[in-house]
């Protein structure tokens, strides 16, 4: 793992690229110019910036707006801003009226770290999977990044992508292609799979590393593509191991874990499932990534702890 690149400045180089080849880009801000790096965009396209203050309700109109008059709007600002109070916008005027909208959550999960739960986005995914027409997507590279954000505003209708608010090292080679459902195995293994989204890819990335020294194969699966999502090429994967573990700085209720256990019980596949994250009815914890990671178990060593369990329990 290496070449660490924070997702917002992939993102801004991914607009000056898409305006440069002819796409009529609007990122739309919420005073949040400093957490979107949006500066060398706006000293490349002055006066293409929209900065309605600090109102997410009124980002999420005027991008709507935009998109109606023929814009590809982009909103850039902190996830739980976008979606906790913009959250009617984002139903109605995004979602239920289907238009040409692209929401980037920055800073999602538990980025903000110290700042607490004001500034936490731990229910993002669960919340936007309620709702309909919206196509979600969470990166775990810079490289899987920016080639969901060059889909992203190529498609025409709602994409919701939750960025990391760190940054994060590159796990994908040159011959790497995104594609929109595709679940991504990034290491085989018939012992357990190891299941997650976005940054905490990189930890089961490490767990599977630490496991094999234990003779113990694992099965690394990044989900990027939430919706639309491969779900039969998901519980194939699933039913080759003996059992699953699933990480992911979100609740586990309505994430990437509430994805695999409907599509284990779906697919009526009786493997054992621990879902990791922060837990049924708790907030994450007010600390930095490292500590926050290691209280709720989604770092590489809880991760490890809990797939030795798991799999002792089967023996």
């Amino acid at each position: 793992m290496s070449n660490s690149e924070h997702l917002a400045t992939v993102m801004v180089n991914a607009f000056i690229d898409a305006v440069d080849r002819g796409v009529d880009l609007v990122p739309v801000v919420a005073d949040s110019t400093s957490t979107a790096k949006i500066a060398s965009f706006i000293q490349k396209f002055p006066g293409r910036l929209v900065n309605v203050g600090i109102a997410e309700q009124t980002l999420v109109g005027a991008a709507a707006g935009l998109a109606l008059g023929g814009k590809v709007a982009a909103t850039c600002n902190a996830a739980p801003f976008l979606i906790s109070r913009a959250n009617e916008q984002i139903k109605v005027d995004v979602c239920y009226n289907n238009t040409n909208v692209k929401l980037f959550g920055l800073n999602a999960g538990a980025s903000y770290g110290p700042l607490a739960s004001t500034h936490h986005s731990i229910d993002d995914i669960a919340v936007l999977r309620g709702f309909g027409n919206i196509e979600i997507y969470a990166p775990s590279s810079p490289r899987e990044c920016r080639q969901i954000i060059d889909y992203a505003l190529a498609h025409v209708g709602p994409v919701y992508i939750r960025l990391d608010g760190k940054a994060l090292p590159e796990l994908h080679d040159d011959s790497y292609q995104f594609e929109p459902g595709r679940i991504d195995v990034l290491q085989e293994g018939t012992d357990i799979a190891l299941v997650a989204m976005g940054s905490t890819v990189y930890e089961i990335v490490e767990a599977a590393a630490h496991l094999a020294e234990q003779g113990i194969h694992a099965c690394v699966v990044s989900i990027p593509s939430v919706r639309p999502c491969d779900t039969q090429q998901l519980l194939k994967i699933l039913r080759s191991c003996k059992a699953v573990v699933s990480a992911e700085e979100h609740n586990i209720n309505g994430g990437v874990g509430s994805l695999v256990a409907e599509v284990l019980a779906e697919g009526g596949c009786a493997i054992p499932l621990r879902r990791l994250g922060i837990k049924d009815g708790q907030y994450a914890i007010a600390a930095d990534r490292k500590a926050t990671r290691a209280y709720h178990e989604i770092d590489a060593a809880g991760i490890v702890r809990h797939a030795t369990a798991l799999l002792a329990q089967q023996r």
